[in-house]
């Protein structure tokens, strides 16, 4: 499979760099995404190896990364966005990418199924429910890796001045003010996931990346966010509120118990 990666990563290249523009806005955007790609491609090798798999499922485990973004491309492209709510689900769009590209028939069926099943999930609320564990091993595989590295994307973008000057294309339509709407404070107390298509304040934003906590899957990925400091950074720049607080209390509570099974 080696040399089959070999080709998927210069394919991937190629494709990426055929995004590049002379508009700097779309330019920094397209960059963020490509250099996105290789974090999320690393995680993913990572965490494959530190839960010991075999070769196969490291080098399936990377294809995974590599090509899970991939419809965020086409995307922007189409929409001038990365916002699925105001355009379409980028993991639809990267299936169909996918199903264009004659080296996934490489794969055997069951792998391709694989990679297919973890890219569609790789930014749900929820994995689908299926019976087949290698499914679920390497959605939770990238949903981990991604979510990694979208911490370090959007951590400059913490505190309500950085907000505002948060690219066109990562904002939604929503209006980023400071507070946190009532139904998301709910959700960060009792440690439901919030919708992300509801954020309709800045507040919103930081509880949804918060709430992605309690989505790790593993204890290697819990590490590295704790190690780097990310929750703590959103957290000091949370408004002071008990409500918030009890929320912090109880997330902490899960991070360290999350932390015993390293």
């Amino acid at each position: 499979m080696r040399e089959l990666l070999t080709r998927m990563h210069e394919w991937m290249t190629r494709y990426m760099k055929s995004f590049y523009s002379d508009d700097a806005e779309v330019q920094r955007g397209i960059l963020i995404k490509e250099t996105h790609t290789g974090y999320v491609t690393a995680n993913c090798v990572e965490l494959a190896k530190f839960l010991r798999l075999p070769k196969h499922d490291v080098e399936l485990a990377e294809i995974i990364g590599l090509f899970h973004d991939v419809g965020r491309f086409r995307q922007y492209s189409i929409y001038k966005t990365f916002n699925d709510a105001d355009s379409e689900d980028h993991a639809g769009l990267a299936l169909k990418v996918i199903d264009e590209l004659e080296f996934f028939t490489e794969l055997d069926a069951a792998d391709y199924d694989i990679v297919k099943f973890a890219i569609q999930n790789h930014n749900k609320k929820n994995v689908a429910p299926t019976d087949d564990d290698r499914k679920i091993l390497f959605a939770k595989i990238i949903r981990d890796a991604d979510k990694l590295d979208i911490y370090r994307v959007l951590e400059p973008f913490l505190a309500q001045s950085a907000a505002d000057k948060m690219p066109n294309f990562i904002k939604s339509k929503s209006n980023l003010v400071a507070d946190i709407s009532p139904d998301f404070v709910e959700n960060f107390v009792t440690g439901e996931q919030a919708d992300y298509r509801k954020i309709r304040t800045n507040g919103d934003r930081k509880i949804v990346r918060l709430m992605w906590i309690y989505d790790i899957n593993f204890s290697w990925t819990m590490q590295k966010i704790v190690e780097r400091g990310y929750i703590e950074k959103i957290v000091d720049n949370l408004p002071r509120d008990e409500r918030v607080a009890e929320g912090v209390r109880r997330l902490r509570a899960h991070v360290a118990n999350k932390l015993k099974e390293f």
